[in-house]
């Protein structure tokens, strides 16, 4: 059960946002002792592979705040975070964390399946933040873009590290990511529904 949270916890947050998982992952194994890959998962941790995730970061991190070029980061990250989420799961549900010491088992018979998962989870994560954004763009005057884009990266690390630290808490942050973007749909929705406090023009007349 850990397995799985660990690597939804995961798959979710590439959904967000496509290479903090992975660099997290990288680099607390690499530098720390909460998190151990397994050898087939090694390379995410490889100094190489973390400075080009790094690098890979700062682009997404900058396009996905300039409106306009943001549309267009979706559309390219519509492969990308899926794509991200698979790896992230697999690599995720396969190690030995701080909250799982014994994934051996874990889907040991069927080792694509936690990647299949993982796509499927990110993809659908990636769909509904897509779905929003231009919402929140069409109701700010483009304003809110950004700061959606800084709540969407914090909501990456904090989901990345309940994964890898206390799993259980992310069907608390699943639970609560669900509810907040169903209530800011329904108020976007209704603000953009919402008749111009003008009201409609007045009729001119033509008599004299």
């Amino acid at each position: 059960m850990l397995e799985i949270l660990t690597g939804t916890g995961l798959a979710f947050a590439a959904g967000l946002n496509a290479w903090i998982p992975l660099l997290l992952i990288g680099a607390l194994d690499r530098f720390t002792g909460l998190i151990e890959l397994p050898a087939g998962w090694a390379w995410l941790s490889n100094e190489w592979v973390l400075v080009i995730l790094a690098a890979l970061l700062v682009i997404e991190f900058v396009a996905d705040k300039v409106p306009g070029v943001d549309s267009v980061n979706d559309v390219i990250q519509t492969v990308i975070r899926p794509t991200s989420g698979g790896l992230a799961f697999g690599s995720g549900s396969a190690s030995t964390t701080v909250a799982v010491t014994d994934p051996a088992a874990f889907f040991s018979s069927n080792q694509w399946v936690p990647v299949v998962a993982g796509i499927v989870i990110a993809l659908l994560v990636h769909l509904a933040k897509s779905s929003i954004r231009p919402l929140i763009t069409a109701t700010t005057a483009g304003l809110g873009g950004p700061v959606a884009s800084v709540v969407e990266d914090l909501g990456s690390i904090a989901m990345s590290l309940f994964a890898i630290i206390l799993p259980v808490l992310v069907i608390i942050g699943i639970t609560g990511s669900i509810v907040g973007v169903i209530l800011i749909a329904r108020r976007l929705l209704r603000k953009r529904r919402r008749p111009s406090p003008e009201g409609p023009g007045l009729p001119v007349s033509t008599s004299d």
